[in-house]
């Protein structure tokens, strides 16, 4: 596969990794499950038990575990085809997917800004008018 080949799969298959990790750190559907980790991380005896339950938790830790799995389905290598590029691939596409997710958040954010100011508008004009 050539350089540019690559740089097009890097860009795209960052894009469901950063999709399912931000889904299971932010996303309502997922609510219960991550208040239920996010409180065994915090209370749990053992550490590894704390760690794998923060790892749940975490959108930067979770995206690194769902690189491996898809670097085992996809097989994509980064620059070498030889074993070195697994894990070449594997750091740029948590790189690529938290930079996804970061322009994602600031996105929603701007979004919610937006409605909260139109609200804001509407309820003062409303005042004005009665």
């Amino acid at each position: 596969m050539n350089l540019g080949t690559q740089i097009l799969w890097l860009l795209i298959l960052a894009l469901p990794v950063a999709s399912i990790a931000w889904t299971v750190t932010h996303e309502e559907v997922f609510r219960e499950p991550r208040e239920y980790c996010n409180e065994r991380s915090r209370r749990a005896q053992h550490l590894p038990s704390r760690k794998f339950f923060y790892v749940l938790t975490c959108e930067y830790c979770l995206t690194h575990y769902v690189v491996i799995l898809f670097l085992i389905i996809t097989r994509f290598k980064l620059l070498y085809e030889d074993w070195r590029g697994y894990p070449i691939a594997g750091f740029a596409l948590v790189w690529v997917a938290n930079i996804y997710m970061g322009i994602f958040g600031r996105l929603r954010l701007d979004i919610k800004r937006e409605r909260v100011e139109i609200e804001e508008l509407q309820q003062h004009q409303e005042k004005r008018a009665a």
